[in-house]
């Protein structure tokens, strides 16, 4: 057998070889960056599955073997594109800590999330329109905080945190879209030291009830 004829052998085996899950989450990948393309100028509502199919240069049978339907395929789209904040804790550090290292987080994920804030954006307003859409979005997150305050309640007591673990994933989440999407609208209202100083207040712990808390309001 030629050293040319071994290698074709060698690399046809090689190929054969390949897991199809690589192939699979190619043609994934190629689908989501199609979509996000056109909904770019479309917009979600008026992008069709043909439109993303020509653009990714498959079928809309290719769409269909990975995706249930348009829904699914834009979900997967959101959440590809939002950028996952990961803070980094020292373990042993106290809540306070871990709240300043939130903060740090967000702001190192800004330049990845403002480029897709638009989209995210324009998402959502699908998601309000569209009851399923919606459904599937809050399921989606719903693990997350799930998973979010079980971890939480692993590493602290319940009397270390300001608030009950499963109303304090919320909290963060919605003051990071808050401070995040503020940020991208006006970055001259909402410089760095507005983040470190919302993420402080949230590690304050509340007075107890009855206790006076500054000074007595004027009669």
């Amino acid at each position: 057998m030629s050293p040319a004829t071994s290698n074709t052998g060698s690399n046809s085996i090689s190929r054969r070889r390949q897991p199809k899950g690589d192939k699979r989450e190619r043609t994934r990948t190629a689908l989501l960056d199609a979509a996000l393309a056109v909904t770019r100028e479309k917009g979600f509502e008026q992008t069709t599955l043909q439109d993303v199919a020509e653009r990714a240069g498959m079928s809309t049978g290719a769409i269909y073997g990975n995706f249930k339907n348009r829904d699914e395929l834009f979900m997967a789209l959101a959440v590809r594109q939002w950028a996952v904040i990961r803070p980094r804790f020292t373990p042993g550090s106290s809540f306070a800590e871990m709240m300043r290292a939130m903060a740090d987080a967000v702001l190192a994920a800004i330049p990845d999330r403002e480029p897709a804030a638009v989209g995210a954006l324009t998402f959502r307003a699908y998601a309000l329109r569209h009851e399923n859409v919606r459904a599937a979005f809050s399921e989606e997150m719903a693990k997350g905080l799930a998973a979010g305050a079980t971890w939480m309640e692993s590493v602290f007591a319940a009397d270390d945190l300001p608030m009950p673990a499963e109303i304090m994933v919320r909290v963060i989440n919605a003051l990071i879209e808050g401070l995040l999407f503020q940020r991208f609208l006006t970055p001259e209202l909402m410089p760095d030291e507005v983040f470190y100083a919302a993420f402080a207040a949230l590690a304050t712990k509340p007075a107890p009830a009855g206790a006076q808390v500054g000074k007595p309001a004027p009669n």
